[in-house]
């Protein structure tokens, strides 16, 4: 498949470009800073910031992985305005839009009544981050004319874990590994992310992952 990915040089972007290319995809990765990127082949590059990508950048690809993420204060109303810009871009086409997300807006109980960063132990540094996060699926659930798909990682996100090859996919609610943990790391995620590039299991859904480690 023809994949761009929006902040490829970023931790996630990058755990997301390498899996791709593992397996077999056409990658160009859409970044601002095309020199970071020098150590990897096999890559076409646009460097363009993803607030003025447009309809003619992206819709000539079989998907599109969002990858970006911001944590400080003032910009993360950013998180909901760039999924309006990328939806509004992909708008009616057969172009999919794939989110690299939060485990702040996942479920903790079957009545759906309550999200992980609702919950009294939700660490409070964080909890601005996860509101974005949860304002941009609110966001995406409401775009029918976008094939989006928003992938929450577990509450433990680990950058420096292996590359099992596992996974265990959930939805909506939050779920554990075998050890009764909620983990994933970067490999893994990306892994389940690419994999659904084939899969498109949950084109217009939200879904989940954990990993061992």
């Amino acid at each position: 498949m023809k994949v761009a990915i929006i902040g490829a040089t970023g931790k996630a972007g990058r755990a997301v470009l390498d899996e791709a290319l593992k397996q077999g995809h056409e990658v160009t990765a859409l970044v601002r800073n095309p020199a970071k990127l020098k150590d990897v082949g096999g890559i076409a590059v646009l460097q363009k910031d993803i607030a003025d990508l447009t309809r003619a950048d992206l819709i000539g690809f079989d998907a599109v992985i969002n990858c970006f993420g911001t944590w400080s204060e003032e910009t993360l109303p950013l998180h909901s305005k760039y999924a309006a810009l990328l939806c509004d871009a992909l708008s009616g086409s057969n172009t999919r839009l794939l989110v690299v997300g939060g485990a702040g807006s996942l479920y903790v109980n079957k009545e759906h009544t309550l999200q992980v960063y609702q919950t009294p132990d939700f660490p409070q540094q964080y909890l601005p981050t996860a509101t974005a996060q949860v304002k941009e699926l609110d966001y995406l659930r409401a775009r029918t004319d976008v094939k989006w798909t928003f992938l929450s990682p577990a509450g433990l996100f680990d950058p420096e874990g292996p590359r099992t090859g596992q996974y265990t996919l959930g939805g909506e609610e939050l779920i554990l590994n075998q050890k009764g943990e909620s983990y994933v790391s970067y490999a893994d995620y990306a892994l389940a992310l690419v994999d659904e590039l084939k899969a498109g299991k949950f084109i217009g859904k939200r879904f989940s992952v954990v990993s061992e480690h």
